[in-house]
């Protein structure tokens, strides 16, 4: 009887442990972006527009590399960022209309438009997300601002 309780009481005490360490991992951020690129280049599968996140806002220097990163093949399309840690998020976007740019081999080439998130203009935004909340943005841009 007593090696009964003594299982059972391990059992609870290891279901609780897993349970308290479970609630003690911190809950991930979502970070919804609505892309709404206006620009005259065509955005397709071969000609995609990416989306990228910073952690700070010392990306307009240079030199900060971003935390993720995804594509989009439609100029209207959403995309979901989930599991980011850390808040506020910076956003980027950039459309190469030549189609030759992989999102990852450096920035953006040369003439490709690009969008920041931002309320004053040419200054980065940070957005603020709660722990374990999802929060959708919308980021127009066009052709106005091209890298130089």
């Amino acid at each position: 009887m007593r090696k009964c309780f003594g299982i059972a009481a391990g059992v609870l005490a290891l279901a609780f442990l897993a349970q308290t360490q479970a609630q003690e991992k911190p809950a991930t951020r979502t970070l919804k972006v609505k892309l709404g690129y206006t620009g005259s280049g065509k955005v397709d599968a071969n000609h995609k527009i990416f989306v990228f996140l910073f952690d700070s806002p010392d990306f307009v220097q240079g030199g900060v590399m971003p935390i993720a990163s995804q594509s989009a093949s439609a100029k209207d399309a959403t995309l979901e960022f989930p599991g980011l840690e850390k808040s506020p998020i910076f956003v980027v976007a950039a459309f190469d209309p030549s189609g030759g740019y992989d999102g990852q081999s450096g920035p953006p080439p040369s003439g490709s438009s690009m969008g920041m998130y931002s309320t004053t203009p040419g200054q980065p935004e940070g957005v603020k997300i709660e722990p374990g909340k999802t929060v959708q943005i919308d980021l127009p841009f066009d052709d106005s601002f091209k890298m130089p």
